[in-house]
């Protein structure tokens, strides 16, 4: 209600506030720092741009009556329910999963690498499962639309949990409604050094876009939301690897940045000219790019240290009013 009780003049210029964000890799506080952004910043809709999952689980092992675990280059020990507590949250802020078992289960796991990786895809799950119920609830009675995909680092076994949302919706590899924008995702890649579940050829990758984007009605006024940025954008600056030794390349002593995007996505957003394009996947390449008429956003990624890095974003149904990075 506005002052005096009186509902506040309805915005007939169908402008849309976004808060875009990407590769939280696992992290419970950038995670739930996302959620919240859609009330810090009162926007209509949250858009997740992939890489959700991490990439290792921290045994904490139950021993003569306390938990002990081997976290960060640290023993830590845990001797209370409240410890217990703040040692699974720490290492839920650093990306990785925690999990509580005995000395026996972990020599097993050990051994057995079917095993262990049955168990890192439970245990990955579950936590995925935790951040889906949470959106869920939070979200609705705050009124703020919430579209999440993977990207090329999460196995594909996160698209069942995803879809299980009953708000919070996956929007990958289809077309959804943010406001009267249509928006297309995509949370494939290009080929990296890592090979990573969700890669594919330029050549493949550009089709797999292009049969959703030939479903857009309007394309002027679309958002793209693509995991990897395109090639040669300055969205897309990454240390080169040597994939014989997987370390990094350095010349006259200092480390050799590459364009590392990819072909296809540059090559979709010339075709299209789609409104807006959003990106992630490369960390350290936060920025802005013009391609054409297209404003390309890549947000970065600084999530070990439990900052999440997005930007807000305001639309009209055909122009960006304004964008803005942030970090929280």
């Amino acid at each position: 209600m506005g002052l005096f009780g009186r509902k506040p003049a309805a915005d007939t210029s169908g402008r849309h506030t976004i808060y875009y964000a990407s590769d939280v890799h696992g992290s419970d506080q950038c995670w739930r720092k996302f959620l919240g952004a859609g009330k810090f910043y009162d926007v209509n809709a949250l858009i997740m741009g992939g890489d959700l999952t991490g990439k290792a689980i921290i045994p904490i092992v139950r021993q003569d009556g306390v938990h002990r675990a081997h976290f960060l280059g640290d023993d830590r020990v845990a001797a209370t329910a409240e410890e217990l507590a703040e040692l699974e949250a720490a290492v839920r802020y650093n990306g990785m999963y925690p999990w509580i078992t005995d000395a026996d289960e972990v020599a097993r796991h050990s051994v057995d690498a079917a095993a262990k990786d049955e168990l890192f895809e439970q245990v990955m799950l579950d936590e995925l499962r935790r951040w889906v119920a949470l959106a869920d609830e939070r979200m609705p009675e705050r009124g703020i639309d919430v579209f999440v995909m993977g990207g090329n680092d999460d196995p594909f076994s996160v698209d069942d949990v995803l879809n299980g949302g009953t708000h919070m919706v996956n929007c990958d590899d289809r077309i959804v409604m943010v406001g009267q924008h249509e928006m297309i995702s995509c949370s494939f890649a290009n080929h990296t050094p890592w090979s990573s579940p969700r890669e594919l050829d330029e050549n493949a990758l550009y089709e797999r876009i292009k049969r959703i984007a030939d479903q857009v009605e309007r394309p002027e006024s679309a958002i793209f939301n693509l995991h990897v940025p395109p090639y040669n954008s300055g969205l897309d600056r990454a240390i080169e690897v040597d994939q014989a030794t997987m370390t990094h390349v350095y010349k006259k002593g200092q480390a050799h940045e590459i364009p590392v995007g990819s072909t296809a996505v540059r090559q979709i957003i010339e075709d299209y000219a789609p409104l807006l394009s959003l990106h992630g996947h490369i960390h350290e390449s936060r920025g802005e790019a013009k391609i054409g008429r297209t404003l390309a956003l890549n947000t970065g990624s600084e999530y070990n240290s439990g900052r999440i890095h997005g930007a807000v974003i305001v639309l009209e149904p055909t122009k960006v009013v304004s964008h803005q990075f942030v970090v929280g």
